[in-house]
This record gives structure tokens, C-alpha cells and sequence, in this order.
């Protein structure tokens, strides 16, 4: 069984930057998403982003200021989060989806493993 850790949350003011990043404990051939769930809320999409790095969505909220990148040889996927917003505050999580190494999905039910998360806190 695959383990994701994620890293690089924090307290960043508004208008900051941070890069969160997954880890993956074997190469995995899969997609990878982002998703974040801010407290009361349902967890949402972010970014995902395939094998070869060729599809790449967003959700509307983030696009344009979120990057998501994937290193297929050290295991990791990467956000870079830029010009954030107090509603980005959320706890945010990697996943990947075993079934479908090409094609991402926007659902967090179309993912089958998940990292425990890593708070993200924007103030202000």
C-alpha cells in the first residue's frame, strides 16, 4: 500500500505564497490530486494532474494562482500556492487514483488513497 505525506502547510498573511508537497513511499504511475477541506465544509477540488503532466485542472478558485507539478522520479507532487486569500484556509490533501494513470478526476471518490493532510492558515 502506497503512503502520501504531505508538507509545507503553515500561517502565511494574505498575499503570501507556500508550496505544499506529496510525498509518495513507491513510484506511483497514477493521477494525483489536491483537494482541501476548510472546517464545516465538504471536502473540495484543487488541482490534479496526471502521468505525463499533460492534463492539469483547476478548480475555479485557485486557477491562476495555483500551480501543480508532479517529479515522477523523486515520487512527489508539488502545489505552489500563490497570492493566497483567507478563504484558502483549509486543510489540504494529496490522493491518487490507482485506476487511471491518464485521465484525473475532479471527485474525491474517483481517488482510492490519501495522505493525512496538512494544515494550510491564511490570515488576514
Amino acid at each position: 500500500q502506497v503512503q502520501l505525506v504531505e508538507s509545507g502547510g503553515g500561517l502565511v498573511q494574505a498575499g503570501g505564497s507556500l508550496r505544499l508537497s506529496c510525498a509518495a513511499s513507491r513510484r506511483v504511475p497514477y493521477a494525483m490530486g489536491w483537494f482541501r477541506q476548510a472546517p464545516g465544509k465538504e471536502r473540495e477540488f484543487v488541482a490534479a494532474i496526471n502521468w505525463n503532466s499533460y492534463l492539469t485542472p483547476y478548480a475555479d478558485s485557485v486557477k491562476g494562482r495555483f500551480t501543480i507539478s508532479r517529479d515522477n522520479a523523486k515520487n512527489t507532487v508539488d502545489l505552489k500556492m500563490n497570492s493566497l486569500k483567507p478563504e484558502d484556509t483549509a486543510v489540504y490533501y494529496c490522493a491518487g487514483d490507482r485506476s487511471r494513470p491518464l485521465i484525473v478526476g475532479t471527485r474525491s471518490d474517483e481517488y482510492d488513497f490519501w495522505g493525512q493532510g496538512t494544515q494550510v492558515t491564511v490570515s488576514s
